[in-house]
């Protein structure tokens, strides 16, 4: 996944800031992500208690589990309270499995009993616009991550990559579902980011997120 987001850039022109100014930098970029990860979340979950659209839930669920991660990084930089990175990886990869579990299961009661999640012009919104930051956001933190040597910060710039990955799909469904009235499709992208979700749970649960060396 990371290959994909073209996060392995060299050159001197993207070189990341150098010196003392890679924790500033770092805490400001953490501070972006926080900021847009609550309210993809936000926006996300309130699109899909309103259209009952499964895409949406578990969008914004992921949209939660990386506001968290954005939150275990930042922690790294405050003096008063430090979460260990294994334990915060476990921690994130049992609320993946639990994510897919949930998803799953709200996607298939809702093709079972053909219910019909409604077109959600805001969730449209959010996911286009995940399309544009999360990429970027994955493609600075993980140049950070090498220059600091940062586990953490590439753990994160992985997540960052699959919610791009996720708003892909979930706009996908979205959208067909808006100009072709066809429910299903919602619950049909809803299922297909659960592989992805499983796999970033995996990843993170053998702590394999981890991209730098």
């Amino acid at each position: 996944m990371e290959e994909a987001t073209g996060l392995g850039c060299g050159c001197s022109t993207c070189a990341a800031p150098k010196g003392t100014g890679h924790a500033a930098y770092a805490v400001w970029l953490q501070g972006i992500t926080l900021a847009w990860m609550a309210a993809e979340c936000g926006v996300s979950l309130w699109s899909a208690l309103g259209a009952h659209s499964p895409a949406l839930l578990a969008f914004g669920a992921d949209s939660l589990v990386e506001l968290l991660s954005a939150g275990v990084v930042m922690l790294q930089f405050t003096q008063w309270f430090r979460l260990d990175e294994a334990r915060a990886a476990r921690m994130a990869g049992v609320l993946l499995y639990a994510l897919a579990v949930v998803v799953t299961g709200i996607a298939v009661s809702t093709l079972a009993l053909r219910a019909r999640p409604e077109a959600s012009l805001s969730g449209i919104i959010i996911t286009a616009l995940a399309l544009v930051v999360m990429p970027l956001l994955a493609w600075q933190k993980r140049r950070l991550a090498r220059k600091r040597a940062d586990r953490a910060m590439a753990a994160d710039a992985v997540q960052s990559a699959t919610c791009a990955y996720l708003a892909a799909i979930t706009l996908a469904g979205l959208a067909v579902n808006a100009v072709w009235h066809a429910a299903w499709m919602d619950s049909g992208a809803a299922l297909a980011a659960v592989p992805l979700i499983v796999v970033e749970a995996r990843r993170a649960m053998r702590g394999e997120s981890c991209g730098c060396s």
